[in-house]
């Protein structure tokens, strides 16, 4: 399977920092961490790559860097080809999680380290800049062990950016910090990266972290990149179960098609009419055809039995009753049992909840078809969760 972006940015070849990946793919033995695939990433965007572990994204970032060497294909940067060239040789830095400073040198030589490598004697201005770039230059005399994790990274990325790269890489680089600071330093790479303007391939399982900070999300499964595309579109239009339920939660109900009418498809699911776009559909729309209909559990709405008269005509509707609620703060988080989906979850904001919609009542859930999605059932087994991926391991090498 091979991927590419289709905007037009990516259509525009041998721009200067463009990473161009061209039927790379990497086996250890009888084992494919990453299948040969193709991909461009513009000069200047946030990328991510994003998968369980045992997807392959880490090792695709690692062939990129030069730290893996691809069994197949090649790595572009720009219009250089860099596919056997060393790790110094190549135009780009590495961020890892463990930010691998040096304990015995103060912030400032840190971040100066790799200038002076380079025979560079006058440093000051150079380091000065790039330490307010990333708000730490009143810490350029602490060693590392005097500083915050968050801080700690932000030293780890100035040191990285001050040797200009074209491409600068980030494995996991958020990964050992609390949820919270974790948060911050999402808002704080996406606003270095804008300023930089330079090209940053980040790799992560975190969902959020990935739609929060990315122009372009890969989602890696198996080895494969299973759809790529901006966060927003990856959300609301998966094309397969796994990226629908990697990306946050789906309900996913067997349904068949039963009529065109337009632009929407009808279907049957058990006794429920429902009704979702044409446009959403990545199944067949052929009558008689099997089809899984999704809704995110945040676009539906609960309603007591009681005033099921009050619903607005013309939205899905599917009868149930509570068999757990769980109040977690911004939201009420509903599991219904229903005639279509045992475990149909809701997410309802605690805006004048009502005292009625507790374990054991009736309700009925309704949404709006226009944010009804529908999946090949063929192509798509609900086998192929998040979770099924994530349970798989990280196999050898792949990760």
């Amino acid at each position: 399977m091979t991927t590419t972006t289709t905007t037009a940015a990516t259509r525009r070849t041998g721009e200067r920092g463009d990473v161009r990946l061209t039927g790379i793919g990497k086996t250890y033995g009888s084992f494919t961490a990453v299948h040969p695939l193709d991909l461009t990433v513009p000069e200047g965007s946030f990328f991510a790559l994003l998968g369980a572990s045992g997807c392959g994204k880490t090792t695709t970032l690692r062939m990129i860097a030069g730290l893996e060497e691809p069994s197949s294909g090649t790595v572009h940067l720009g219009e250089q080809e860099v596919t056997h060239l060393p790790p110094y040789k190549r135009p780009v830095n590495t961020v890892f999680q463990s930010y691998a400073l040096f304990p015995h040198l103060d912030i400032f030589e840190n971040v100066a380290f790799g200038l002076r490598r380079r025979g560079i004697r006058s440093v000051k201005k150079q380091v000065g800049e790039m330490l307010d770039l990333v708000q730490l230059g009143e810490q350029a005399r602490k060693k590392p062990h005097q500083l915050s994790g968050g801080q700690q990274q932000r030293v780890a990325v100035a040191r990285a950016l001050i040797n200009h790269p074209k491409v600068l890489l980030l494995d996991e680089p958020l990964g050992a910090l609390d949820l919270k600071l974790r948060r911050q330093m999402q808002l704080e790479l996406k606003r270095i990266q804008t300023e930089v303007g330079i090209t940053f391939v980040h790799v992560t399982h975190d969902q959020e972290e990935a739609m929060t900070m990315a122009d372009t999300v890969a989602v890696m499964n198996a080895g494969r990149v299973e759809q790529l595309g901006p966060p927003t579109d990856l959300y609301e239009n998966p094309r397969t179960t796994f990226v629908a339920n990697f990306l946050g939660t789906s309900n996913l109900l067997t349904a068949r098609t039963d009529s065109v009418t337009g632009e929407d498809l009808v279907v049957e699911a058990g006794a429920c009419t429902l009704v979702l776009p044409r446009a959403r559909c990545s199944a067949p729309t052929t009558t008689g055809g099997e089809v899984l209909v999704g809704v995110r559990p945040e676009k539906i709405s609960l309603t007591h039995a009681e005033d099921a008269d009050t619903i607005p005509d013309g939205r899905n509707r599917v009868t149930g009753r509570i068999t757990s609620a769980g109040f977690i703060g911004v939201s009420t988080q509903y599991v219904v049992d229903s005639p279509v989906c045992p475990d149909f979850e809701v997410y309802a904001q605690n805006i004048d909840r009502d005292p009625r919609l507790v374990p054991g009542a009736e309700v009925v859930l309704h949404w709006n078809p226009a944010h009804t999605f529908g999946l090949d059932a063929a192509q798509s087994p609900l086998a192929g969760t998040a979770e099924d991926a994530a349970a798989g391991g990280e196999g050898t090498g792949a990760r």
